[in-house]
């Protein structure tokens, strides 16, 4: 076996190891009880609530919930857009940056503000260190604590009876922000400026050439600019956020954003960590961790063979590649495999799972290039987004999402066996499968609605830089991404203009808050109903044959819904491409 594919196998053992003690951790801190933090940061928790003025035995309706939470995120949208506008005339700017552009920064503003962290611009030409920390930092953790609210809100509508209220939302955010994310983003900055990532506020360094060269004019040079900045403590939440917005332009494939193995295993461990832990909470939250164990087997197994067939498209090679004399045979000298587009520090395997995770997760950050993947690799990403980002998909909201598929899988076992569906002992009814539907239909129609849009005008196809399947699969993906908060990117689609900036600033505002407010709605249903013992027909929702359904059920939406456009791109690519091999 290729080292490399122990990195998978060390990979998935530390992932499982962790999700019980931080799944614990984390039902601990939503419950309000002692969670070993407590003597350090609940005298800051009680200074924080008496300074906003919340109450913090003062619960919320669904409604009451929802509305808290868009305007929070709305303030810090415009935020956002405030500190892009007007950054040349801000602190903490040492390269002399402009303003961004109308267009760009509403793009980029609703990008981070949605978790998603969709970026049409290069982070060390384009935005201040004051923008990237008090702009984009702050909202990694804000939009990652939102998403934990909502599943922790629909957690309480399951396990609470005859209740109008889910929970106080100042206080799932704070506690999420303060207990959950900066502790585990502090450790892991700190582990990640032990490998060589950079915290500075020094601007960009001239470093001399170990070999000059000459510019396109022919002109000699000697020396780089090499840019800095405080990345590593972004580099932390970004990842364990799952937001995935990089300092620097190409991400953590910049070395001084991730320059060793063990800073690119750290973070992409750190990807998935919180979104499978919280399936653990969500068992500890309804009384019953075997539901929790089950929603994680589910992701797991749609998530590992997806995994699998990424890895060993890009472990076997590109034709065209071999076909012009390049070696990509696994050897005591090289990892081998489809290397364009790659690390060489990083080889095509550990790439592979970084892709695969990332477009699992809703995290979007990238250490290789997606556009140069082979067709098969590069369908896998492609289609995880199209799932609907539940399997492990974002913190919170992914669980959420794929709680929405265990609701339609205990409907559809209803109507095959005659009897009401219930889940957690809730009768799932004619409003909570409304609510479902919104939620599964709404990112579907994004995609392939923004995609026929792009391909069929003008704006959107004078962006496409290579056309045919492939620039097809440009368009197809980056409406994927953005229709489902993701943010990663085939990278060769020319998007930083009017028309993409509006339009992917759009279907990511749409996908984040049209869900959000489904999911609380449906969260204040289910609190509202009495439990009802299980009967002799109650379909078990722990079991392996539940796992099996829930997963099916998320496989067939997402085959049905989107092989026809797969066909156009990806899959005609790959036929084309081994047709002259």
């Amino acid at each position: 076996m290729n080292a490399a594919w122990l990195e998978i196998v060390a990979f998935l053992v530390v992932l499982a190891a962790a999700v019980k003690p931080l799944g614990a951790y984390m039902a601990r801190v939503y419950e309000g009880r002692p969670c070993g933090l407590d003597r350090v940061l609940r005298p800051v928790e009680r200074a924080l609530y008496r300074i906003a003025g919340v109450r913090t035995d003062e619960e919320m309706t669904w409604r009451r919930y929802a509305a808290a939470l868009l305007l929070f995120n709305l303030l810090g949208l415009l935020a956002v857009y405030a500190l892009q506008r007007l950054q040349s005339a801000l602190p903490l700017n040492p390269q002399q940056l402009a303003d961004v552009a109308p267009d760009l920064a509403f793009n980029t503003a609703v990008s981070f503000a949605t978790n998603t962290n969709w970026q049409a611009y290069s982070g060390e030409t384009t935005l201040s260190y004051l923008t990237q920390m008090l702009g984009l930092a702050v909202q990694n953790f804000v939009s990652a604590a939102t998403g934990m609210a909502v599943l922790v809100a629909l957690a309480r509508g399951f396990a609470r009876s005859s209740a109008q209220t889910i929970g106080n939302c100042w206080v799932d955010l704070t506690r999420g922000t303060l207990y959950v994310l900066l502790p585990l983003s502090f450790v892991l900055a700190l582990a990640l400026v032990s490998q060589g990532v950079v915290q500075s506020f020094s601007g960009a360094r001239e470093v001399a050439l170990l070999e000059p060269t000459v510019d396109a004019s022919g002109a000699p040079v000697a020396v780089q600019s090499v840019p800095l900045g405080p990345a590593a403590s972004q580099i932390a939440i970004k990842q364990l956020g799952t937001n995935g917005g990089g300092f620097f332009g190409v991400n953590s494939a910049h070395p001084l954003e991730n320059p060793t193995p063990l800073s690119n295993f750290l973070q992409v461990l750190a990807i998935l960590i919180i979104p499978a832990a919280l399936c653990y909470t969500y068992g500890v939250l309804v009384r019953d961790v075997r539901q929790g164990w089950a929603l994680l087997a589910t992701m797991a197994l749609i998530f590992v063979p997806l995994l699998i067939a990424c890895a060993a498209a890009e472990q076997s090679g590109n034709p065209r590649l071999a076909a012009a004399g390049a070696d990509q045979q696994a050897s005591a000298e090289q990892g081998g495999g489809n290397m364009e587009g790659k690390e060489v520090r990083f080889g095509a395997v550990s790439s592979a799972l970084w892709a695969a995770a990332t477009t699992a997760a809703s995290n979007g950050s990238v250490n290789s290039m997606h556009d140069s993947f082979t067709p098969l690799g590069g369908l896998v990403p492609m289609w995880l987004m199209q799932l609907g980002e539940v399997v492990f998909g974002g913190v919170g909201s992914g669980l959420y999402g794929l709680l929405i598929f265990a609701l339609v899988t205990v409907f559809v076992a209803g109507l095959m066996i005659g009897r009401t569906p219930e889940y957690l002992g809730k009768k799932i009814e004619a409003f909570e499968m409304k609510m479902a539907a919104l939620v599964i239909l709404i990112p579907p129609l994004l995609v392939l609605g923004g995609t026929a849009l792009c391909v069929s005008t003008e704006a959107g196809r004078a962006a496409v830089t290579n056309p045919g399947p492939h620039g097809f699969s440009q368009v197809l993906y980056a409406l994927s991404s953005a229709g489902n908060n993701n943010g990663s990117a085939f990278a060769g689609l020319g998007v930083n203009n009017v028309f993409y900036n509006t339009l992917l600033g759009l279907a990511m505002f749409a996908s984040r808050y049209w869900l959000i407010v489904p999911v609380l709605a449906a969260a204040g249903s289910l609190a509202g109903k009495k439990q009802t013992p299980a009967g002799a027909g109650t379909l078990p929702t722990h079991t392996p044959l539940f796992v099996v359904m829930t997963a099916g059920i998320v496989v067939l939406v997402g085959a049905l819904t989107f092989v026809p456009a797969l066909a156009l791109g990806p899959i005609v690519e790959h036929l084309q491409l081994f047709a002259g091999k």
